[in-house]
């Protein structure tokens, strides 16, 4: 007959210390009632703000057509937001999160640096092509500039991070030169995507489709640092 295990007197112990420990630890507090009423207003001048960006684009739509739908005063408003611009950096905060995961995507992967910046770029253009007139709102207000938006100097900081650890691992590859420092490399790549992204927004350099404009900057910066 099995014989059943018998707790030491120490692990007894140490069992009881946990579960007085677990018993004093800080439970979160749970938003209140007013909280939750706050965060819900929020979302819903950021939802309609968007909205009303994609219907009639961001240069047409005023603060006081936000508060119009929403049946709330401009003092309401400013005091969720100074202004329509910094209604997109939430957009933008979530626009770099979502290159971030891509880049981490990225690096999972055994793929070649080529492979892992054709795919990555590719991916994120078919995603703003599919919303033109958000990227235009998101351009036009710099909520993704981290000169013009600090808020997402944070986030910017996270991606250009992962940027680099990609081309890091394409120099120790062989894959891209060394002739530069990996930093420059990551910001020359970063300036051309965005460029082209901005001038899509705006059609200063005709119809071509934003998909076909990044594969092309793509391939540019790849020739560009071959070893």
């Amino acid at each position: 007959m099995a014989h059943l295990p018998v707790a030491s007197p120490r692990r007894t112990q140490s069992r009881k210390k946990l579960r007085r420990r677990d018993a004093t630890a800080p439970v979160p507090p749970i938003p209140g009632l007013r909280e939750r009423k706050k965060a819900r207003l929020r979302q819903q001048i950021v939802d309609t703000a968007i909205r009303l960006f994609r219907k009639q684009g961001y240069e047409k739509t005023r603060v006081d057509d936000i508060v119009k739908i929403l049946e709330i005063s401009q003092p309401t408003f400013f005091r969720y937001f100074p202004s329509k611009d910094a209604v997109l950096r939430d957009v933008g905060q979530r626009g770099f999160e979502c290159i971030a995961d891509r880049l981490k995507s990225e690096l999972s992967t055994k793929a070649s640096t080529a492979a892992r910046l054709r795919r990555l770029y590719h991916s994120l253009a078919c995603e703003a092509e599919s919303d033109r007139p958000l990227w235009q709102a998101v351009v036009l207000s710099g909520a993704m500039d981290a000169v013009r938006s600090p808020e997402v100097r944070g986030a910017e900081c996270i991606v250009a991070g992962l940027l680099r650890e990609i081309l890091a691992q394409g120099q120790q590859r062989g894959e891209i030169t060394s002739k530069f420092p990996i930093v420059h490399l990551a910001e020359f790549m970063e300036a051309l995507y965005h460029t082209v992204v901005r001038q899509w927004t705006v059609d200063l350099t005709g119809p071509h489709e934003l998909t076909e404009r990044v594969d092309s900057a793509v391939e540019f910066f790849l020739r560009g640092v071959e070893p």
